[in-house]
């Protein structure tokens, strides 16, 4: 998909259709969080840290859990 910015008062503005957000989960009052590798822009939802937390405790709760359940399906 080829997008173009749009003006929008002194600043360029980057138009996301709707289809998009709705397949990021996001809506107009995420806050999304932009940055650059110097050739692209990366623009993705900021990560709540405390929800990161909580997710990383039960996936390591799970991986413990069934440690050995795992190592048979990798096998």
């Amino acid at each position: 998909m080829v997008k173009y910015l749009t003006t929008h008062g002194n600043s360029a503005a980057l138009v996301i259709d709707k289809p998009i957000m709705e397949l990021l989960k996001i809506d107009m009052k995420t806050p999304l969080e932009v940055v650059t590798d110097g050739k692209n822009l990366i623009i993705s939802p900021v990560v709540d840290p405390a929800r990161e937390k909580r997710f990383k405790s039960a996936l390591s709760k799970v991986i413990a859990r069934h440690e050995k359940t795992f190592a048979k399906l990798a096998q």
